[in-house]
């Protein structure tokens, strides 16, 4: 699985922000990210969540912490 589904399913499946190494541990133990297929994945995990909040998928809530912004959004209906 590329990095940017990975965190999608992570902060999908959890629904709450969450920092990124938590992100990150949850997306190794439940084999979303092979270390071995992406090398330096603690880089690629930080990449991707920047970019997600670029493109205005997950929201930043506080320093390292994320969550997904459809979720946000559907929480505020």
């Amino acid at each position: 699985m590329e990095p940017r589904a990975a965190i999608l399913a992570v902060l999908t499946e959890e629904a709450a922000p969450l920092h990124w190494t938590k992100i990150q541990d949850l997306a190794l133990r439940r084999g979303y990210l092979d270390p071995f297929e992406h090398p330096d994945v603690r880089r690629q995990v930080q990449t991707t969540l920047r970019a997600l909040a670029s493109e205005g998928l997950v929201e930043k809530q506080s320093k390292g912490v994320y969550f997904l912004r459809a979720l946000a959004e559907d929480a505020e209906d």
